[in-house]
């Protein structure tokens, strides 16, 4: 599992949850949308602020950042409403040994 990060156990994180973690210099935020794991860049492309810190609406699937309002696709990164227009970087997901993987693939 080289290049992969440890996120947390598969039961760690439930549905509608989320949680930040580090690959290198990179923040990533993994969500938990109805049992389907996504990883984006924890950075709001708009202001270079945590979306962790905002939060997720399953409804919608998307993620809010808390500074102006923001919103990103969870599934894909791509921005849903202005002040953002640029996406934010997704990065693949897996589960192995009853625990959640992510990493910066760039």
């Amino acid at each position: 599992m080289e290049g992969w990060v440890p996120v947390c156990a598969t039961g760690e994180l439930l549905p509608g949850e989320m949680r930040q973690v580090w690959d290198g210099g990179t923040p990533i935020v993994v969500v938990n949308l109805d049992g389907a794991l996504y990883a984006l860049e924890d950075r709001c492309s708009h202001e270079d602020y945590e979306l962790s810190t905002g939060r997720v609406d399953p409804a919608e699937g998307s993620i809010e950042c808390i500074v102006h309002g923001a919103r990103f696709d969870v599934r894909d990164g791509r921005a849903l409403c202005a002040p953002a227009y640029t996406p934010v970087t997704k990065f693949p997901v897996r589960v192995e040994d009853g625990r959640i993987w992510t990493r910066d693939d760039r």
